[in-house]
């Protein structure tokens, strides 16, 4: 088993993703059941969701990003636009990260001395929650990306996926067999992310 240093720093950015895996669905939704809990919030909100869209759910999330970005690409740009989803689809499933904002809202006005907090405590949870279930995705041998279509996409996926009104979709994460290795980022030195102060 992998050190927890090394499941982080193995946790790359996919975008070409295949849907035969060999990762059962039943393995993934192990992992996931198993994270998901795990993940902090500020006052143990947990108002975070996800949601797991696969077979033709997954494809439909895809189509109906594809139409909506039609609408505001230009027609000489759309189809490097289109060849980029085509890609998402062709993965074996997507994630969908939710807020639910009657759990934010409810923690707003029990602690109404924090309440301009709240919203941002939970989308740090929910930034932790996209982190935690990467990494564990990335254990499993998948890769994986994360996308931000909303709110251009939001009202057709809720309706599609048939989820309450009040979630509010903060992220999408392809994810499938990875067809070809990450490329290499350019990183800052660590002196200058991290000081130490004694």
């Amino acid at each position: 088993m992998r050190s927890f240093e090394q499941a982080v720093v193995l946790r790359r950015t996919n975008y070409a993703l295949g849907k035969d895996s060999g990762i059962s669905v039943e393995k993934i939704l192990k992992s996931l059941e198993t994270v998901i809990p795990a993940v902090p919030s500020a006052f143990n909100m947990q108002s975070a969701r996800v949601v797991l869209a696969l077979g033709d759910k997954h494809q439909e999330i895809w189509d109906i990003t594809k139409a909506a970005l039609q609408k505001i690409v230009p027609e000489q740009n759309f189809p490097d636009t289109e060849a980029k989803i085509n890609g998402f689809a062709a993965s074996q499933g997507t994630l969908l990260f939710f807020e639910e904002l009657g759990t934010v809202e409810h923690m707003q006005q029990t602690y109404a001395a924090y309440a301009e907090n709240f919203p941002v405590w939970a989308q740090q949870a929910n930034g932790m929650l996209q982190f935690a279930v990467w990494t564990a995705l990335s254990e499993l041998g998948l890769g994986a990306n994360l996308q931000h279509y909303n709110p251009l996409i939001d009202e057709p996926v809720k309706k599609l996926l048939q989820v309450p009104a009040n979630w509010k979709l903060v992220a999408q994460m392809p994810f499938g067999k990875i067809l070809v290795g990450p490329e290499a980022k350019e990183k800052l030195p660590i002196s200058e992310r991290l000081r130490v102060s004694r």
